[in-house]
């Protein structure tokens, strides 16, 4: 093998090997920057990561919000129909966020309730986010099966 030869080798080696820890490094990051939906009923049961951030998707419950009047403190009750969590959640909450309709929560669990540090609602009376949609018609079936 002549110098020359080895030389190219060898930068071509390195570049493969650039090429692959780039690779690595950038899944890595997007994996751990990665937030998935949870229902309550499947927050319960355990499936959300311990710790991590993660999404709360639900309907907020018929009754449930208490606002701090010294602050902009809000906390409400995510429900899939079957389980409820109750949320925390200081900031301007969107102008369509009420009662009986559909949101995303993004946060984290705190012992027994969930500390929100962004709600998304709904659009319409029509509109169900599908990763809501799909949430609950999980623990609808999960609630059906335990039932029988």
């Amino acid at each position: 093998m002549t110098p020359t030869r080895k030389r190219r080798l060898i930068a071509v080696g390195l570049i493969l090997l650039a090429v692959g820890v780039a690779t690595a490094l950038t899944v890595t990051a997007l994996s751990q920057n990665m937030t998935y939906l949870f229902s309550p009923t499947e927050t319960l049961a355990g499936k959300a990561p311990a710790g991590a951030s993660f999404k709360l998707g639900g309907v907020v419950l018929e009754h449930s919000i208490q606002r701090d009047s010294n602050s902009l403190k809000v906390d409400f009750v995510v429900t899939d129909r079957f389980q409820q969590i109750p949320v925390e959640y200081t900031g301007i909450l969107p102008d369509l966020f009420r009662e009986g309709q559909s949101v995303i929560a993004t946060g984290k669990m705190q012992g027994e309730h969930f500390v929100a540090r962004e709600v998304l609602a709904k659009h319409d009376e029509s509109y169900m986010p599908k990763e809501v949609a799909d949430a609950i018609a999980k623990a609808k079936a999960a609630h059906a099966t335990e039932a029988k």
